[in-house]
């Protein structure tokens, strides 16, 4: 079970605090607090998370994360910053960083703690203290939807010494490191985005090494993954395990930071458990905090209830809250101060494109530029969640070629008849010049084989990109392995001769 703190057993009236400063609450707006915020922030809320939707540009964030930390100074202020196109501060300039699997190619810690390095110091320049990154899960299936290239890759001890890096080089800005999804979420082929996923793995070949690393590197936080591993706990996801999260990551494993759930109004926790249900049971499985993301506060509300609720009944053990609040606390007094914008030392601009291009592989070599080329970029739709999906390549192939030409298609076409069209148009464009046919998890999404499939049969000269995980037979094929924009821009490189 979830050993406990000696000695910080809060009296009652300290209760309210308590359990307001476990919760981590997602709100609307760039300039102004919701009142409900306010009220919340001002019973002890633990933290913020930020979204696209909270940012215009950087002077905007800075105006409201000295807002929000005038309310209260050890209120966290939280975001995913994870790189390759996952991340929510494109209009506040964030630095281009690939994905962690193009690190991962690479295989230079030093490089991928450059990389680290200039997201905590943008993160610095806007007073947010609190980075939900880097993955430390494994991508171990093809079928995985959720993880792929945000991992730094299947191997254990690759992915160990990267995330070293990342934490050691986020740590050194002053900001809080968190890796996630605890105990790993590459074993699934279900996003917990959409649906409660499981890890059938038996106990042994489950992927804790990465996590075992972090811890020793000093890793404040960690996530919680709303996935279900049998062999540790058949009932419950890991986020509301006391198995998971107090026999193995406190017992097992000693870790002692401060424990987040993964967002509650994933359908994996909300269709099945409810928000508020599940914030109450996340804390009593030995969770310190509980993100809920969106930005309805009400339903923050009703998991604020539900834990007071619980505490009053005694459904909810005080000490356990009180412990929880503890951890955030210690964590709050250890980040929660940002660093002055002016005094935020540079970071290495160049890193982020560095790492992209060294990650850029084929078979064979690279083939030669193709100028005046058509592309067609293929890619899923942009996942909610993730912020993710709003980069092309003919974007950044046209900064370099402005010959070029080419066609985004995010998401399947509608139908049979919209298929052919995107075919016949893309033939008749490229037709007397080069073509270029990329493609993002086509082993995922039978539609983009379909479409390079029509494409290549009557274009076999085709220049083929993968700007996802590689697959079964595409070795004559140019990889970057990610499509965040650091990424497509060193492909564009090759395409237009720029390297």
């Amino acid at each position: 079970m979830s050993q406990r703190i000696p000695g910080v057993t809060l009296p009652s009236h300290a209760l309210d605090e308590a359990a307001h400063r476990c919760l981590v609450a997602g709100f609307g707006g760039t300039t102004t607090v919701p009142d409900t915020l306010k009220r919340l922030v001002d019973r002890g809320l633990g933290g913020v998370i930020l979204f696209t939707r909270n940012v215009r540009d950087a002077d905007q964030v800075r105006e409201l994360t000295a807002t929000l930390r005038a309310l209260r100074p050890d209120l966290l202020v939280a975001i995913d910053n994870e790189g390759g196109g996952i991340g929510h501060l494109v209009g506040a300039g964030a630095p281009e960083v690939p994905g962690s699997w193009a690190l991962g190619v690479a295989d230079d810690p030093a490089l991928t703690a450059a990389c680290a390095d200039a997201l905590a110091g943008h993160l610095a320049s806007l007073g947010i203290t609190v980075s939900y990154a880097p993955v430390a899960d494994l991508q171990r299936r093809p079928e995985n939807p959720i993880v792929r290239t945000r991992a730094f890759g299947a191997d254990p001890e690759l992915a160990a010494r990267h995330l070293r890096a990342w934490i050691a080089a986020t740590e050194a800005r002053g900001i809080a490191s968190c890796a996630k999804h605890f105990p790993g979420h590459g074993g699934t082929v279900t996003d917990s985005h959409h649906e409660l996923a499981v890890d059938p793995r038996p106990h042994a070949d489950l992927d804790l090494a990465p996590f075992r690393a972090a811890i020793s590197a000093g890793v404040p936080m960690l996530m919680s993954a709303h996935v279900v591993f049998p062999a540790l706990d058949p009932d419950r996801p890991a986020t509301l395990s006391p198995r998971i999260l107090g026999d193995l990551l406190r017992g097992e494993l000693g870790f002692d930071g401060v424990l987040v759930s993964d967002a509650l109004e994933m359908k994996a926790i909300a269709d099945r458990y409810g928000e508020a249900a599940g914030a109450r049971l996340a804390l009593a499985a030995g969770a310190d905090q509980v993100i809920v993301a969106v930005p309805d506060l009400g339903t923050t509300l009703a998991c604020r209830d539900a834990v007071r609720d619980a505490l009053a009944a005694g459904d909810l053990a005080e000490d356990r809250v009180a412990e929880a609040a503890a951890r955030v606390l210690r964590l709050a007094e250890r980040y929660a101060a940002p660093t002055a914008a002016d005094a935020v030392a540079r970071w290495d601009e160049g890193a982020g494109l560095e790492a992209a291009r060294r990650a850029v592989r084929s078979r064979g070599p690279l083939p030669p530029p193709v100028p005046g080329a058509h592309v067609v970029d293929l890619f899923p739709s942009p996942h909610p969640a993730l912020n993710w999906g709003g980069e092309d390549l003919l974007t950044e192939l046209h900064a370099l070629d402005p010959t070029a030409t080419g066609t985004a298609v995010a998401g399947e076409p509608g139908n049979v008849d919209d298929t052919d069209a995107v075919v016949a148009e893309a033939l008749s464009a490229a037709e007397g010049r080069p073509i270029v046919v990329a493609v993002c998890d086509a082993g995922l999404h039978p539609w983009q084989r379909r479409l390079r499939a029509a494409l290549l049969a009557a274009r076999p000269d085709a220049v083929r990109v993968s700007t996802g995980l590689p697959e079964p037979g595409d070795e004559d094929t140019v990889h970057t392995y990610g499509r965040g924009r650091a990424n497509l821009r060193a492909v564009a490189e090759v395409l237009a001769g720029a390297r």
